[in-house]
């Protein structure tokens, strides 16, 4: 189908969001950095004219690798193209090179960090592209890079998963069944349905009532906003060790509570000795796929949570721990775009527009269909989760700092945190990173341990 014949498709809550904060093609949400990179380390012969082929066959089953959508004044909309080839690159990785002594999977990170520190276009079709590193010919590491306005995190392990059935089918190998899937175009049309509008409007009063008064995390930051307008995003990686993670699982199974209830506790409480701050109100990104039946499509679909936590009186952690879960429970199962909680909470983020100040988003990674070690025709996949190296451009994030945290496959407790360059030092990064983890240490190791009056206060960041 040609752009001319492809209707006009109404853009999604969360795509006229981003259209709000449209700084052009060269910064902010339609800017060059504004992707995600994610790697697969890919075991067996590959043959290069099939990857293509299934790389293909991708941008052909989901549309919203090629679609655009179109901005202007008096409302924009998604455009949807034909399929288009996948640009694929093949490199040799310096491993096969004897003389080369670094681990292999200290290589393969290299070639990520490399790769999110480049660009992709949001007006070059189709919004993936990936590459294919070589250290032998049974060992390669497979990346895609793709557009964030046409792809999250959930996305990037559908692709792939996707993208193994389809190269075991090329391949003349046996492998797992892809049924018809779900567009991005139908969930943007439901959410204009009854359905959508009826259930948000009771989530709407929800919001109305539980973010009145409060005002979303902001924290101080080491220039101004106004004199460091042009910004790169730059990443500090970290690991807690799997001491400190087999004490979060024991403290969420002790309290009926996930690890990230746990965790976000343990930074709750940070953040008030940081701040003096009782009302806790800390964003945090959801996948949006509330409805089961777009868990198979790809697209833009993440979304803003603000949690609110009153650490008032709490006496020990384990109280901290149950108020957060509370706080939690309350807010996932009345999920709404963020466009939306702030119609009904309009000072929610009045902090974060201070000159100043910033924001800090937490989250700790759950990604679906992550493969570890899994078979898929001819080939085995393994998702590169581990990261330990820091770097001073990446993936950009929306202005501010993301803390990310995540357990990997030896159970240790590993993070990132990337921020805004032009606000904040990277001495400052580290600084919080170690102070967060002298903060977890403490509450996890004695959770019923008396915790500093918490008494309710209506402190504001100055």
């Amino acid at each position: 189908m040609s752009a001319t014949e492809a209707p006009e498709v109404p853009l999604s809550v969360q795509q006229e969001f981003l259209c709000l904060w449209d700084k052009g093609d060269d910064m902010g949400p339609f800017g060059p950095r504004f992707h995600i990179v994610d790697g697969w380390r890919v075991r067996g012969a590959i043959d290069l004219t099939v990857l293509q082929a299934a790389l293909d066959d991708v941008v052909e089953r989901h549309e919203a690798l090629r679609t655009t959508v179109v901005r202007g004044e008096g409302g924009g909309h998604q455009r949807i193209f034909g399929a288009s080839i996948v640009p694929l690159e093949v490199r040799d990785l310096p491993a096969t090179d004897p003389s080369d002594t670094r681990p292999r999977d200290l290589l393969a990170e290299e070639l990520l960090n490399e790769i999110a520190a480049d660009t992709i276009s949001v007006r070059r079709l189709p919004l993936l592209r990936a590459v294919l590193g070589r250290f032998d010919g049974e060992d390669a590491v497979l990346a895609l890079i793709a557009h964030h306005t046409a792809v999250d995190a959930w996305s990037m392990q559908v692709i792939l998963r996707d993208l193994a059935a389809l190269y075991a089918e090329r391949a003349g190998a046996s492998g797992p069944a892809l049924g018809e899937a779900p567009q991005y175009r139908e969930y943007a049309q439901w959410q204009r349905t009854d359905e959508a509008l009826e259930a948000g409007r009771s989530a709407r009063a929800f919001w109305r009532a539980e973010l009145e008064g409060a005002r979303a995390l902001a924290l101080p930051t080491d220039r101004l906003r106004s004199r460091e307008p042009v910004f790169t995003t730059a990443w500090h990686r970290f690991s807690y060790g799997e001491e400190l993670c087999t004490a979060a699982g024991q403290v969420a199974a002790a309290t009926r509570s996930s690890p990230f209830m746990v965790l976000l506790a343990a930074f709750n409480v940070f953040l008030h000795r940081q701040t003096g701050d009782t009302d806790v109100v800390v964003p945090t990104f959801t996948p949006g796929r509330s409805q089961a039946r777009f868990q198979d499509a790809v697209g833009s679909f993440f979304n803003f949570l603000p949690l609110r936590t009153d650490l008032g009186g709490c006496a020990t952690f384990r109280e901290v721990v149950g108020r957060t879960r509370t706080a939690c429970l309350k807010a996932y199962t009345r999920e709404i775009p963020l466009a939306h909680v702030l119609e009904e909470a309009p000072d929610l983020m009045e902090r974060v527009a201070v000159d100043g100040l910033a924001s800090c988003v937490f989250q700790v990674i759950q990604t679906p269909f992550t493969m570890a070690d899994e078979h898929v025709g001819p080939l085995a996949y393994s998702a590169i989760r581990r990261k330990v190296l820091s770097q001073p451009v990446g993936s950009d994030i929306p202005d501010g700092m993301l803390l990310c945290l995540e357990t990997d496959a030896s159970g240790d407790l590993i993070g990132e945190l990337g921020f805004s360059s032009n606000l904040y030092d990277e001495s400052t990064v580290v600084a919080l990173v170690a102070g967060f983890r002298e903060v977890l240490q403490e509450l996890l190791t004695a959770p019923d341990a008396p915790l500093p009056d918490y008494r309710n206060r209506t402190d504001t960041q100055e």
